[in-house]
């Protein structure tokens, strides 16, 4: 029952078929198209920025500048304070050891 049964490879039945013939393909190439070029007056379409898509570009990028601003300053304290926790382990560690060696 626990044993792992080890499955047999089937033998084929009947005959196998012969693959298939690729024959060549000759290419034709087609004839160049021309390409049309642009007038200088094309109608592109320009961009036009209003005087209150300004203020939202402004103010979307004063929003990212503070969150990313948020995050790094954040980072920045955690590993401070974990830095600091640190040193006042090491310093409790060090002060044992001393009392320790003393008695």
């Amino acid at each position: 029952m626990f044993r792992p049964k080890v499955p047999t490879m089937p033998t084929p039945t009947g005959l196998s078929s012969s693959p298939a013939v690729v024959q060549p393909t000759t290419i034709q190439q087609c004839p160049p198209t021309s390409v049309p070029v642009a007038s200088p007056g094309s109608s592109r379409p320009t961009v036009q920025l209003t005087p209150g898509a300004v203020l939202a570009l402004v103010g979307g990028g004063t929003a990212v500048v503070l969150v990313v601003g948020t995050v790094l300053v954040s980072m920045l304290l955690a590993i401070a304070v974990t830095a600091a926790s640190v040193a006042v382990c090491a310093l409790v560690v060090r002060s044992l050891i001393a009392s320790q060696h003393r008695r």
